[in-house]
């Protein structure tokens, strides 16, 4: 056979998926198929089969698909007319894929054969034969809602990875292996950083422990600090607010179905799930000046949102959580300066917390929306201007802007290369029609301001959860919880080492004492376990001449240096943030 010829990975994947449905279907006749795209990495099918799939399953599915494989079984697409196709897959007795067939719009359907009776819907692209698979391999087996709804069937779903060469699907299952270690939802409850799993409060609810709650509250001063540096004002807006003011907003009518609502003295009310009309009514509470604008307005502001039990994930996706979220209210002149500024801002921020590639994305007009057309037209073009200006690379999202705006998404990447969706830079002309705002230009007249919503980190919970794996939960230094373990060796520098303690505290560093009869090995293991950054050992020698003998977590013994002198290069390394 010649070179494989694909059109892309996606295809390849995909058919790869398609040839995982046909296995199960050959080894247990009587599951019924759901849906089954290429994704990320990867693709997946969803089955709704009574008994679990099971990891020797796996295995055997990997060997009849195998067999297909080397059969070399063409692709054959057919077209047939809606109804004919209905009546084929009801004889089949696959009922998903009838109510698939009869929510589509077209009066005829796709569906495409291999080998001697798999026939699946499906509107292609696939590779011209099963033989072009080169190398697979099934990954895991999980619970999916049928269209992520929860009162629909819960169907299994299988994911898989499909790669041109085995030295690529070799790196990506070692670089899978990496990413297990480095998962936040085993490594955040482990280092006391945070749980999210209590029955009491409800799913999808963070809560922070004392070590999270300290990395957390580091990572806002110094948001608060950079901000206020930049010309931003700080404010806080109510956390419930009247639907009327979400029903001028739009989101009522685009967005409701992720709203909590709920009735006072027979008025609806919302749990905040934004925080864009608290800041406009702080802009409209007087009036505003030309010589006033830009205005930026900046809020760690904590929103909720109604998401689906089956999409939640870890602090990626939760429920309640709290945005670095901020308005600029600019003229039309300052637009493009003022979205440069922001794109600076997200290049500072995110070197400053050890992240150096990202990759940039502009979201265009989605299919519902508001606002004129005329206006969407100018919002895009003052995004692409700015990333053009700064000579950005960026690729072009086709209607996955906001329903009141385009948007650039910087999506940073990790130390395995995979990305994180964080900044956003939304340009809005429509909520200020909606609110009516305004400002009074040189001439005394009432003008329109144009709106910027935007923020850096995104959720600080899923930014903390990005830090954790990008970092394995070794946080540097500046953001480490304990940066300093001090251990006494014996009960007769006690007192030193509280003195060492106090020190260190009087110069903003944070320290711990590890005070048990435990030996100093099993100490000093207990410090790489929670991945603190330095530990002090301390001996009757240490005392006697004021030193410390260091220990770095990574690089082990450090011998002795004199406190100041350990404590000054120590605060040089956290205020370089190191």
């Amino acid at each position: 056979m010649g070179p494989l010829l694909i059109m892309d990975l996606n295809t390849l994947r995909h058919s790869c998926s398609h040839v995982m449905a046909q296995a199960v279907k050959e080894l247990w006749p009587q599951v019924k198929l759901a849906i089954g795209p290429a994704i990320e990495d990867g693709f997946y099918y969803d089955f709704d089969k009574k008994e679990p799939f099971t990891d020797e399953d796996l295995l055997v599915i990997e060997k009849k698909m195998q067999g297909i494989i080397a059969s070399d079984e063409p692709f054959l697409q057919e077209d047939l007319a809606k109804e004919k196709a209905i009546e084929l897959f009801k004889k089949l007795k696959e009922g998903y894929k009838v109510e698939l067939i009869q929510a589509l719009p077209d009066k005829n359907v796709s569906i495409y054969k291999t080998g001697k009776a798999f026939l699946d819907l499906c509107r292609g692209p696939h590779i011209k034969s099963t033989g072009q698979i080169k190398v697979f391999k099934l990954l895991s087996v999980a619970g999916a809602y049928w269209h992520g709804i929860e009162t629909n069937p819960m169907l299994q779903r299988i994911y898989g990875t499909c790669f041109e060469t085995q030295k690529e699907l070799e790196a990506y299952l070692k670089n899978l292996e990496e990413a297990k270690l480095r998962d936040h939802r085993k490594l955040g409850p482990a280092l006391e950083f945070f749980d999210i799993y209590h029955e009491e409060a409800g799913a999808g609810l963070v809560f922070y422990h004392p070590k999270g709650a300290l990395i957390r509250t580091i990572i806002e001063d110094y948001e608060k600090k950079e901000h206020l540096r930049r010309g931003y004002q700080i404010v806080i807006t109510p956390h419930i607010m009247q639907a009327e003011l979400w029903k001028t907003s739009g989101h009522y009518d685009y967005y409701k179905e992720n709203m909590y609502t709920f009735k006072i003295e027979d008025k609806e009310f919302v749990l905040k799930p934004m925080n864009c009309p608290g800041h406009i009514l702080i802009y409209k509470s007087k009036t505003r000046s030309y010589k006033d604008l830009p205005i930026r307005y900046f809020e760690l502001g904590t929103v909720y949102r109604h998401e689906k039990a089956g999409v939640m994930h870890g602090l990626l996706r939760v429920r309640g959580f709290t945005q670095d979220d901020a308005h600029i209210f600019c003229l039309p002149a300052q637009l493009r300066d003022e979205i440069k500024k922001i794109i600076d801002f997200v290049f500072d921020t995110m070197k400053i917390f050890g992240f150096n590639e990202v990759g940039i994305e502009l979201s265009t007009r989605p299919e519902k929306y508001i606002g004129s057309e005329e206006d969407w037209q100018k919002a895009t073009t003052a995004l692409e201007d700015a990333l053009k200006e700064k000579g950005i690379v960026y690729e072009v999202n086709q209607g996955d802007g906001a329903f009141y705006g385009p948007k650039i998404d910087i999506k940073l990447k990790d130390a395995l290369k995979r990305t994180w969706q964080c900044a956003t830079i939304q340009c809005d002309f429509a909520l200020p029609k909606r609110f009516n705002l305004a400002y009074i230009d040189a001439e005394g007249k009432e003008r329109q301001p144009i709106m910027l919503h935007r923020v850096l980190l995104g959720s600080l919970e899923r930014f903390i959860g990005a830090l954790i794996e990008h970092y394995k939960g070794e946080m540097p230094l500046w953001l480490a919880p304990t940066q300093v373990l001090l251990i006494p060796i014996k009960d007769t520098v006690t007192q030193y080492a509280q003195e060492v303690k106090q020190k260190l505290e009087s110069n903003n560093i944070r320290v711990d004492i590890d005070m048990r009869n435990e030996t100093l090995d099993k100490r000093i293991r207990n410090a790489e376990l929670n991945k603190t950054p330095y530990c002090l050992i301390l001996g009757e020698r240490e005392a006697k001449q004021g030193q410390v003998s260091v220990r770095k977590k990574g690089s082990g013994d450090q011998g002795a240096i004199a406190l100041d002198k350990f404590i000054e290069e120590l605060t040089n390394q956290i205020q370089e943030h190191r």
